[in-house]
């Protein structure tokens, strides 16, 4: 008799007797991988999720944590989804690249906003959030074990992504006016020849920065990406804060060099942040296998939101879009001038996006007590969330207890009532 054609009632019967008389085979307990377990947390997120639970709770939270716009997506925007919902078409899947309107219009926006020559849409790819682009992005121009430069400060989840795809990392420290230009580049190569390490592979960097707010001048992102095209480094510039600026003028990496990615989204400036949409705009020979990596990750950037998409830059969106702008303009003026009261703090310059970063100075942080510790504070006894610096900064350094990072996309009675807290 097989197995299979034992009796319910004598398989029972069994198995109740190796239980309980002899050694029965245990499953390996399910783990995950090695991969998975060796990424840290968003901390930003960390956060918001105890930030939530507080409000829950009847707390009246102040969100100073995420790089969130308390707009939402304009009008205009959102009106196009329920109109397109209700045409009689399936929201089906597009090209893997996305609609071939919207990257018309993309290419269509460098030409008027930067005065570049046309772009073909054939580079330009439709994304799944800048996250989607980044995965893409590194995955097609490095291997394991490569090493890829990123600034400290920095957005975290290139150093998670690029550690979770086996790169290894090289981080390196900004300047004193919080920002990384070629000098500091060209340090770290020199240091690396001289003491026979890895030659970087790849740079990528924000411009205006997450978490600084620092932009590189145009002057200064010229010279960045000649510095990486002369040592054949693979320059990814992240552009997601632009149309967010304060006066300084923004460049772009592709009117230097034609071997730059650029990563945008339209979660920040067009306020559609959990529309999940964002775009890249890649060099001729990384078409192919990015088309192959998108098509399978992610067939396609969600098709509703590419759709409401195509009027972002309408004028009617575009006027909607620069009061936001404004009332940003407005929450940075209100944080900087009530931060100017603790001359010891060295406040980056905020030249973009909307984040105020703070160096509480060595000396103003004891043991246990530095910026972790105070965001901790804020948010449980004040309401106020606030993200510490230790998401942004190289773990091998104090850096990250030093600093913390306020976001002002909350709207400006949220900055003026966390700044009266």
């Amino acid at each position: 008799m097989t197995f299979l054609s034992f009796p319910c009632c004598s398989l029972l019967a069994l198995l109740a007797t190796l239980h309980h008389g002899h050694a029965i085979a245990v499953s390996p307990k399910a783990v995950a991988s090695a991969r998975a377990s060796s990424v840290e947390s968003f901390k930003v997120m960390d956060v918001l999720q105890r930030a939530n639970e507080l409000q829950a709770q009847g707390y009246q939270v102040l969100h100073l944590e995420v790089g969130q716009p308390e707009t939402g997506a304009p009008t205009t925007v959102a009106n196009a989804a329920v109109a397109a919902l209700q045409e009689p078409q399936v929201m089906g899947y597009t090209d893997a690249f996305g609609l071939l309107l919207l990257r018309e219009k993309i290419s269509q926006h460098y030409s008027k906003y930067y005065q570049l020559d046309p772009i073909d849409p054939a580079r330009i790819v439709v994304t799944t959030g800048s996250s989607g682009g980044f995965l893409l992005a590194f995955t097609a121009c490095f291997d394991v074990a490569d090493t890829v430069a990123i600034a400290s400060s920095g957005y975290p989840c290139y150093r998670n992504i690029l550690s979770a795809l086996g790169c290894q990392l090289a981080n390196i420290p900004i300047n004193d006016e919080f920002k990384l230009t070629a000098r500091e580049l060209q340090q770290e190569i020199h240091r690396r020849l001289e003491s026979n390490e890895t030659p970087l592979k790849g740079l990528i960097l924000s411009s205006p920065s997450n978490p600084t707010g620092a932009m590189l001048s145009p002057e200064e992102l010229r010279d960045l990406c000649k510095l990486c095209d002369d040592h054949g480094i693979q320059f990814l510039s992240d552009e997601i804060y632009h149309g967010i600026s304060y006066g300084k003028p923004e460049a772009t990496a592709l009117s230097y060099s034609p071997n730059a990615i650029v990563l945008n989204s339209f979660s920040k400036y067009y306020s559609m942040s959990g529309w999940r949409l964002g775009w890249m705009v890649i060099p001729e020979h990384l078409i192919e296998p990015i088309n192959s990596l998108q098509q399978n990750m992610f067939i396609n950037a969600p098709t509703i939101s590419q759709t409401a998409a195509l009027c972002c830059w309408d004028d009617d969106t575009i006027e909607i879009l620069e009061s936001h702008v404004q009332k940003y303009k407005s929450s940075r003026f209100l944080i900087l001038e009530e931060l100017a009261h603790f001359p010891s703090l060295n406040v980056a310059p905020a030249d973009g996006g909307f984040y105020v970063y703070v160096d509480l100075g060595e000396d103003n942080v004891a043991p246990g007590y530095g910026s972790v510790a105070m965001c901790k504070a804020f948010l449980e006894e004040e309401h106020v969330a606030f993200t510490p610096g230790n998401d942004f900064e190289d773990p091998s350094t104090n850096l990250g207890d030093r600093r913390f990072r306020i976001s002002y996309a909350g709207g400006i009675e949220t900055a003026r009532q966390a700044m009266e807290r």
